[in-house]
């Protein structure tokens, strides 16, 4: 495999700030939490989007999403998530239910939310 791939078996964390404003994030540090999970745990990239339920965010899904990539979604609720993301990625030909896996991480403080990221992983994982 060249650098400019990347391997389907490690999950890739997508974290949805939701503007940064939203007060369901106040408690979180989020670069705290990226780097944490990039570092530490066993995906293959952390990236952050600023939205992904609005129209950019749509077009990120459509661009960046793979059929069999597993995603981790920190975010707000996952049915909001299933809802708000599951067309532009079946648009691609990824499956939401079958590669997303969303966590809601509003009004966690940061530790809270990286045992939370860390123990998801381990789920997949198995």
């Amino acid at each position: 495999m060249n650098n400019n791939e990347s391997n389907p078996t490690k999950p890739v964390f997508v974290m949805c700030y939701c503007t940064g404003e939203c007060p369901g994030f106040q408690s979180l540090n989020l670069w705290q939490l990226v780097n944490r999970v990039r570092n530490e745990m066993d995906v293959e990239f952390a990236i952050v989007h600023p939205q992904l339920c609005v129209d950019d965010g749509e077009r990120f899904w459509k661009n960046f999403a793979k059929p069999g990539q597993k995603y981790l979604v920190g975010g707000c609720d996952p049915r909001m998530q299933r809802k708000m993301y599951k067309d532009a990625l079946s648009a691609v030909g990824a499956d939401f239910d079958a590669q997303v896996t969303a966590l809601d991480l509003r009004n966690m403080e940061t530790e809270a939310a990286i045992q939370k990221v860390s123990e998801t992983l381990a789920e997949m994982g198995d």
